[in-house]
């Protein structure tokens, strides 16, 4: 049975900008697999999305006869999992107001889209059980290693491996996973903190050090030398050098050069030039503070670890320096000595000595340019998503740009 899997996207789209900007919450990555990714393994399924209007035509919606309706912003426990499993017609998971999950026939989703109200659902609270719900930016990072951990244990029932390479060192052998495809060779290797994942098509070149938990995905590279504390994740097509810690990168985006990267989330396509570093610690100690879109203003992550949120197509100058907590929107291009404002909004041209608007056709070109560098096409979708992005942010830029 293939299941019919719809993804939606509630609240948690907006508190997830920048990242979110130019893609549902469930096309995100976090630990090594996407959260799509994550719920059509579990349920055996095919999902599509309910999503925001600028992202429905590339992110169409599915209906069949049989439907579960999935909240995307849940990461799919053991847990989770089984609840859903157990679902029938018309019956729903709820988390306090949150809706997790739902079963729905066809004839619910008709009643929606003529805005009927839908027909009574039976449901059951499940606020006694612990689910992680990711609803700040923040949360991929510090939820990274169970994420990682959870997909680990999916992927190592239906994956091939191969014999590390006897040039490596390894420590907790039996927690690192090499696909079969992957090239790994004189590197140092520990997993006493957590598993290590390479996946297939994936290089760590000569002389990595590198720390569990750690995943890298397909066609991704580490260059020599680097040094890698987990848990960290980089995406499909990521390049990854100079020392990096509890970080996401999405997917296509390269740090290539030395310089410090930390609790951060990097989107895709982004790149980061030789020399860029991130602080990730105030000096005072204090709880970092990051800027919510939906809120207008600053709000506390209630740590004092909280490094850089960068959405999409961000590309950094040589030396850049990106102070903690800094929030930066797709389509940027930043260069300049000294540190960046925290609040970055998107297509935002220059730096810590003043910004222009990055002006549409010239951010488009640039995009197009930067997909065609990783094989990726730059579609008529993409297009039109970074045109209602460069719409939606006017606002936010308004008082940044000249």
């Amino acid at each position: 049975m293939n299941r019919n899997i719809i993804l939606f996207d509630d609240d948690s789209w907006d508190y997830l900008l920048p990242l979110t900007f130019t893609k549902p919450v469930g096309e995100l990555r976090i630990g090594i697999l996407t959260l799509k990714e994550k719920w059509e393994q579990l349920l055996k399924g095919t999902a599509s999305y309910i999503t925001q209007d600028h992202l429905a035509q590339a992110y169409p919606l599915t209906i069949e006869d049989d439907n579960y309706l999935v909240n995307a912003a849940y990461l799919p426990s053991r847990e989770l999992i089984k609840l859903v499993d157990q679902l029938n017609i018309n019956e729903a998971i709820m988390e306090g107001e949150d809706l997790i999950a739902a079963r729905f026939p066809r004839s619910q989703f008709d009643l929606l889209i003529h805005e009927e109200p839908i027909k009574e659902l039976n449901g059951f609270q499940v606020s006694d059980t612990p689910f992680f719900k990711l609803n700040r930016p923040w949360h991929f990072f510090q939820y990274n290693a169970i994420a990682m951990q959870w997909d680990v244990d999916l992927l190592r029932k239906v994956k091939t491996f191969q014999t590390p390479d006897a040039s490596n060192q390894l420590i907790q052998a039996d927690q690192i996973f090499i696909e079969k495809g992957a090239q790994v060779k004189h590197s140092i290797l520990n997993a006493e903190q957590g598993p290590i994942y390479i996946c297939k098509g994936a290089q760590v070149m000569e002389g990595c050090m590198i720390r569990g938990p750690f995943s890298l995905g397909e066609q991704a590279v580490l260059k020599m030398g680097a040094k890698i504390y987990g848990p960290t994740t980089l995406g499909p097509g990521c390049t990854g050098a100079g020392e990096i810690k509890h970080t996401v990168m999405q997917s296509y985006s390269n740090k290539g050069h030395d310089g410090y990267l930390g609790n951060s989330v990097i989107g895709s396509y982004c790149n980061l030039g030789a020399g860029t570093t991130f602080s990730n610690l105030k000096n005072t100690l204090d709880d970092v503070s990051v800027w919510s879109y939906p809120e207008n203003k600053f709000v506390s992550t209630g740590s004092p670890y909280c490094g850089t949120i960068m959405g999409d197509h961000v590309r950094t100058g040589i030396q850049s320096m990106l102070t903690t907590g800094t929030v930066a929107g797709p389509f940027c291009n930043l260069y300049g000595d000294g540190y960046f404002r925290k609040f970055i909004p998107p297509f935002t041209w220059g730096g810590p000595h003043g910004f222009l608007t990055y002006s549409l056709p010239k951010a488009q070109e640039v995009a197009e340019a930067a997909q065609a560098a990783k094989n990726q096409p730059y579609s008529d979708q993409d297009r039109r998503i970074a045109e209602a992005v460069f719409q939606k942010s006017m606002t936010n830029r308004a008082s940044y740009t000249s």
